[in-house]
């Protein structure tokens, strides 16, 4: 007699096949996905983040006319 939950194949002791849940993702992935998205900036940046300002332009200095 097999134990519920269980069946005999070729006279083995098998668990009967249920569906299982959905996997998480693993530390190794989502470290490797903090890596690339790291590798990402230092190489191309991130331009498209945020709009370019415009350079002001600055004081510039003139030499005294009373001298």
């Amino acid at each position: 007699m097999t134990p519920e939950g269980y069946h005999r194949v070729r006279g083995h002791i098998r668990r009967n096949p249920t569906r299982r849940p959905a996997k998480k993702m693993s530390p190794w992935l989502i470290g490797g996905i903090a890596a690339a998205v790291v590798l990402w900036a230092q190489f191309f940046g991130f331009e498209g983040a945020a709009p370019a300002q415009p350079a002001a332009p600055g004081v510039t200095a003139t030499p005294s006319a009373g001298r």
